[in-house]
């Protein structure tokens, strides 16, 4: 295990042989301009962390930094969203309450959950914020073949550009699993600070009880931080990042919800120029 995970091993080649369809993939990479793409989605300002770039993720050499991961994330996905991944991210975008004019979906990757957003609700202003442009040249491409209007921006979770109080709901998907614990308490100041007094903030991703329960599932697929999220609590991020109305549900034993509101009388919220916005 020193040397290769268990997905190197056994999972990586299964997958590549008889899981996915090697024809699809090619005829998707071939079908989007990369280069091009990804100029016209990067932001020159962003300098990538250290927590993103030296670590592998899903088995993927590089992590998301390259068209091969980008192509790759969803036909994988599909396999370890068990029953079935739109039921999952479905049940997500069903738990948002009320019509919100504007949705942000915080480390969006390649934009399946925030194309289901956009569909939910037709006439909200939806965004998708991730650091990799090739996830986001993927979300593009698949807006555009779904024939929906996303705004899709680069940027850190931990540290967007927007404006405080801008967003009515900040979703998040399989993303807290794949962040440093104390990267992903920013994450939460972040969501706060956007959200409007009375937003909800929504979390799908793995069943912390689960996980932590079963490490060898954590050994599976090369996730660098999973068994520190594991042992972690997301109420008490909530908590810690001074939401209200926390709660979390099992979803499918494996997978879990979590929500919460920012008060609706918020009285420390700094200006834009506090956080060197304008």
């Amino acid at each position: 295990m020193s040397q290769e995970t268990l997905w190197d091993r056994f999972l990586k080649p299964v997958f590549s042989t008889f899981l996915l369809n090697q024809e699809e993939l090619k005829k998707t990479q071939a079908a989007i301009d990369w280069e091009r793409d990804c100029q016209k989605l990067q932001d020159p300002a962003i300098k990538y962390p250290d927590y993103y770039t030296s670590k592998n993720f899903h088995g993927i050499t590089g992590g998301y930094l390259n068209a091969s991961a980008a192509v790759t994330y969803d036909p994988i996905t599909q396999y370890v969203l068990p029953p079935n991944e739109t039921w999952v991210r479905k049940a997500l975008v069903d738990s948002i309450g009320g019509y919100p004019k504007k949705i942000l979906d915080l480390g969006c990757g390649t934009g399946t959950t925030t194309l289901l957003l956009k569909k939910a609700f037709p006439n909200s202003q939806v965004m998708g914020i991730d650091l990799s442009p090739y996830m986001l040249a993927m979300a593009q491409y698949k807006a555009k073949k779904a024939g929906l209007v996303i705004d899709w921006r680069q940027g850190l979770a931990e540290k967007t550009t927007l404006a405080a109080s801008s967003m009515d709901v900040v979703t998040i998907s399989l993303l807290f699993h794949e962040l440093p614990t104390n990267i992903a308490k920013l994450v939460l100041m972040e969501a706060y600070r956007l959200l409007v007094p009375g937003g909800q903030i929504l979390i799908l991703d793995g069943n912390q009880k689960t996980l932590h329960k079963s490490e060898w599932l954590n050994t599976i697929f090369e996730e660098p931080y999973i068994q520190e999220y594991a042992k972690g609590n997301l109420d008490a991020w909530l908590g810690l990042a001074k939401f209200e109305a926390v709660r979390t549900e099992d979803l499918w034993v494996i997978h879990q919800i979590s929500q919460a509101r920012k008060p609706l009388t918020v009285t420390e919220v700094l200006p834009n120029w506090a956080y060197g916005l304008t």
